[in-house]
């Protein structure tokens, strides 16, 4: 449905897809293109032969949109999520951009994405082995998740990825390298 050409930069072709996610309203697909350092849209319907690049200049990895459509990406080159507008090329930036680190303020390799309906930001951080919410508006974020180091105990993750947050609150992070999905209730610490 995208791609399919061979690994490259033309607008037939993605290099290294690292996410993916449905605009129902424009019935299309939009892909992080992370080896190409773009977003790209390509129209679901058949005969569809290239996409257009949404955003450019981005190490984008992972995607995410609310119910206002707006778009969410991460980038771990810069170590920020930025919230957009379609059409707009800065958008705002809503978790990190303070430089990669442990701190609050900072993510490092933030890899996947989830909006939740009050448009709090989910965001794995794969190696600082957490993930943190950051509320709207908020200059800091708070760990949900892990957070304690990489390893295998119940209060740590190793290198989390795919997030998913229930209409109750009750986080899933698929935990890469210890092989598991965990499951973190609201307020939860293991």
């Amino acid at each position: 449905v995208a791609g399919g050409n061979g690994q490259g930069n033309g607008l037939n072709q993605l290099n290294q897809p690292s996410d993916v996610l449905i605009d129902k309203d424009t019935d299309s697909i939009i892909i992080c293109d992370y080896y190409n350092g773009r977003v790209v849209r390509w129209s679901r319907r058949s005969g569809t032969t290239q996409g257009e690049v949404l955003i450019g200049n981005i190490n984008c990895y992972g995607l995410a949109m609310d119910d206002q459509r707006y778009l969410y990406v991460s980038d771990i080159g810069k170590n920020e999520v930025r919230r957009y507008k379609f059409g707009e090329n800065n958008g705002t930036l809503v978790a990190g951009g303070n430089g990669g680190g442990v701190g609050l303020n900072q993510l490092i390799y933030p890899a996947h994405l989830f909006v939740d309906r009050d448009h709090s930001v989910y965001v794995s951080e794969w190696t600082n082995h957490r993930v943190t919410k950051w509320n709207k508006g908020a200059k800091e974020g708070i760990v949900v998740a892990g957070g304690q180091g990489a390893g295998s105990a119940l209060t740590q993750l190793q290198y989390p990825v795919g997030i998913f947050v229930d209409k109750l609150g009750t986080l899933y992070v698929a935990d890469e390298q210890n092989c598991r999905v965990m499951r973190w209730t609201k307020g939860a610490k293991q």
